[in-house]
């Protein structure tokens, strides 16, 4: 897709999300047209600050209008429930947005003339679970995958699906990222370098569960969006058809909690690491990112510990009203929205309801929270 960024429209599903909000700014910087197609379970204020510079259509993926691909060049599919909770939230909703809508979306956009189409996938594909050391080796893209849990299992067929269809004509290409962390206009504080980071300031401590024993991939979100960006511009004769994991590294979670201590330590902050040896069924996996390092010349630049730095800044120059409110938790907001919805009367789940039933809902947790900045 190298040439002309402005006559080039790139659709950005779930654009209203953690990693679209630096996404889609980013792409809009660099000459790109951006469309952004969203159901906005969790509003659109992150993208408040370009609203006027980018195209924003709100809808469901499960539901995409007609006319929503005329023009588009590529898409980059963000949209889904992210991570294993959110999955398990609703298993149903999951496996159609997840599976079956970001095939379809991709078929879609296959028989629309799209060039391009990359696909948001993740390291937890690797997953093995906490406990089985023997199994928990640094993975490639070519060694078989067993996912179980139901988040990474709709992820592994989607990718299955979406890159059976590339050819001369459509380049698919899938990108595995380690767990993200770092600043968003739409923040979340419920991974795991985040959170680590907002516990020791509020708490002064680092809990450790299962000891810390498990394995991350890990990805500063700004390095997320530098993937994304390439793979618009890569060649296709170097990414169509391929996954590539995308991580600045593998970490034992004990490891980690010893670097935000450290760097925190840097900044006269302390905070006590207790593991707790109480058995939960916790991902851990490893990946490795030798592959698009060798290939594209891609290699993750931002560390845990600038990012560390970043976020006590933030979090202390009162970039975020309350850090613990519920929309910078994913389940805490759904359970917001679900006890909402409950109150008001619409029946079905959150995933359920159209847009403008979302919409209303939004507002209505919004103000049952007191939650201005949220709308």
């Amino acid at each position: 897709m190298t040439g002309n960024r402005a006559g080039s429209c790139i659709l950005v599903t779930g654009g209203a999300g953690y990693i679209g909000c630096n996404l889609v700014p980013t792409l809009s910087q660099a000459g790109y047209r951006v469309r952004v197609f969203d159901v906005m379970f969790y509003g659109d204020a992150g993208l408040s600050s370009i609203r006027n510079e980018i195209e924003v259509v709100e809808g469901d993926i499960r539901r995409v209008p007609k006319d929503l691909l005329d023009g588009v060049t590529a898409i980059i599919n963000l949209a889904g429930l992210s991570t294993e909770p959110a999955a398990e939230y609703c298993p149903e909703a999951n496996q159609e947005i997840n599976f079956k809508a970001a095939v379809e979306l991709a078929s879609l956009a296959k028989r629309k003339g799209v060039r391009r189409f990359i696909q948001a996938s993740s390291g937890s594909i690797y997953d093995v679970g906490a406990g089985h050391s023997e199994k928990d080796i640094l993975h490639t893209e070519d060694l078989p995958v067993q996912p179980f849990r139901t988040y990474s299992i709709t992820k592994r067929e989607a990718e299955k699906k979406i890159l059976a269809l590339a050819d001369d004509s459509f380049t698919s290409v899938v990108l595995r990222k380690g767990s993200v962390y770092g600043y968003s206009p739409r923040m979340r504080f419920d991974l795991v370098v985040n959170a680590f980071t907002l516990n020791a300031l509020q708490t002064g401590q680092l809990i450790l569960h299962n000891g810390g024993e498990m394995w991350r991939p890990l990805l500063n979100i700004q390095d997320a969006v530098a993937a994304y960006e390439l793979m618009l511009e890569a060649p296709v004769q170097k990414i169509n058809g391929e996954i590539f994991n995308v991580t600045n590294g593998n970490y034992r979670i004990s490891e980690l909690a010893l670097r935000v201590q450290h760097k925190l330590l840097e900044m006269d902050i302390r905070c006590e690491i207790r593991p707790d040896y109480v058995y939960r069924n916790l991902r851990s996996c490893q990946a490795s990112g030798e592959k698009i390092a060798r290939r594209l010349g891609f290699t993750p630049q931002v560390t845990v510990e600038r990012t560390v730095e970043d976020l006590v800044q933030k979090i202390r120059g009162g970039a975020f009203r309350d850090p613990n409110e519920p929309e910078f938790h994913n389940i805490r907001w759904l359970d917001l929205l679900e006890e909402t919805r409950t109150g008001i009367g619409f029946s079905g789940s959150v995933f359920d309801l159209n847009v403008e039933q979302l919409r209303e809902l939004r507002a209505a947790a919004c103000k049952q929270r007191s939650a201005v900045a949220c709308e």
